[in-house]
């Protein structure tokens, strides 16, 4: 109750004093200009207070950043001594999920640890690993959890009674990007369940493999948490640096996007990519770091 009572003190003392930065907010809104889609950014100096919204509390499909909550409704869990991180699981055939996911070459029976399941769900984002944890945990139970932590939008519309009608517009999952770098910022303030769980699901959330479009335009010598989501016509990514002069959230969502492809040209890519180097430059005005010439040959991730 305390550290609920604390999270919700910081959050609504972090609000009271926030202000727009009415530069970077230009700056930003320069940058969607003549985007092909809609487009909604959050970004908070977490030092400062300072904030940018564009469109920050219009609802989005997270797509693949829905899992960041089913990682708080399993650790939850574990807090509560339900399930423990390094308990056996023993994978059947009936959890598989179309597509190249590592755990989709599991056989039946096979067993994998809890643990192992978390990694690849929040690292590679798995899909088989991550509905096998929704199951799990049960998505009732992690919209819940968002629901008690004060989370007003941001649910998990997938395989949940009752939620059929919003997954048809939005898909696995919905939110803004104002509750992304929310959640985010509670993870990194050790106030998502506890500072224990806080601190593994950091962990876990900085050993990202798709790396190529926010992560790329961020110097790899810095610490970053970060999700990303991406469907045909929505792609989105919400990222907190550890930054030198001061730690700093941002979330970009799409939807909508005209250009539904998937090569390294994709508009929506592209712009996910323009964001977290402006934002980067603008926080840390005296780096001149940026990506080496002849990189983008070694983040073709796939």
């Amino acid at each position: 109750m305390k550290l609920k009572l604390l999270a919700i003190f910081t959050l609504i003392t972090t609000a009271a004093f926030a202000q727009t930065d009415k530069k970077l907010t230009t700056q930003l809104q320069e940058t969607i200009k003549g985007f092909h889609g809609q487009v909604g950014i959050y970004a908070q100096n977490l030092k400062t207070g300072e904030t940018v919204a564009i469109n920050a509390d219009t609802l989005f499909p997270t797509a693949s950043m829905i899992k960041v909550s089913i990682q708080c409704g399993v650790m939850d869990k574990i807090e509560k001594g339900e399930l423990h991180y390094n308990q056996k699981l023993v994978y059947r055939d009936s959890l598989l999920y179309g597509g190249e996911d590592i755990l989709g070459s599991f056989k039946d029976k096979d067993t994998v640890q809890l643990s192992k399941v978390a990694m690849l769900m929040i690292t590679m984002s798995d899909n088989t690993a991550s509905l096998w944890l929704q199951k799990l945990v049960g998505g009732d139970y992690i919209n819940n959890w968002l629901q008690q932590n004060g989370f007003k939008v941001m649910r998990v519309n997938s395989r949940v009674a009752g939620r059929e009608a919003i997954r048809k517009i939005y898909g696995w999952g919905v939110s803004t990007p104002y509750e992304m770098c929310r959640l985010f910022t509670m993870i990194r303030q050790g106030t998502a369940i506890s500072p224990a769980a806080s601190e593994r699901m950091y962990r876990n959330m900085g050993r990202i493999y798709w790396d190529e479009h926010a992560l790329s335009q961020i110097p790899p010598y810095v610490h970053t948490i970060s999700k990303q989501g991406a469907v045909d016509e929505s792609r989105s990514e919400t990222v907190l640096v550890n930054a030198p002069h001061g730690d700093y959230v941002f979330s970009i969502i799409t939807n909508h996007n005209t250009d539904q492809s998937w090569g390294a040209g994709n508009e929506a890519g592209l712009l996910i990519k323009k964001v977290p180097a402006l934002l980067w430059h603008y926080y840390e005005p005296s780096n001149n770091w940026k990506p080496a010439d002849g990189v983008g040959k070694f983040m073709l991730n796939e």
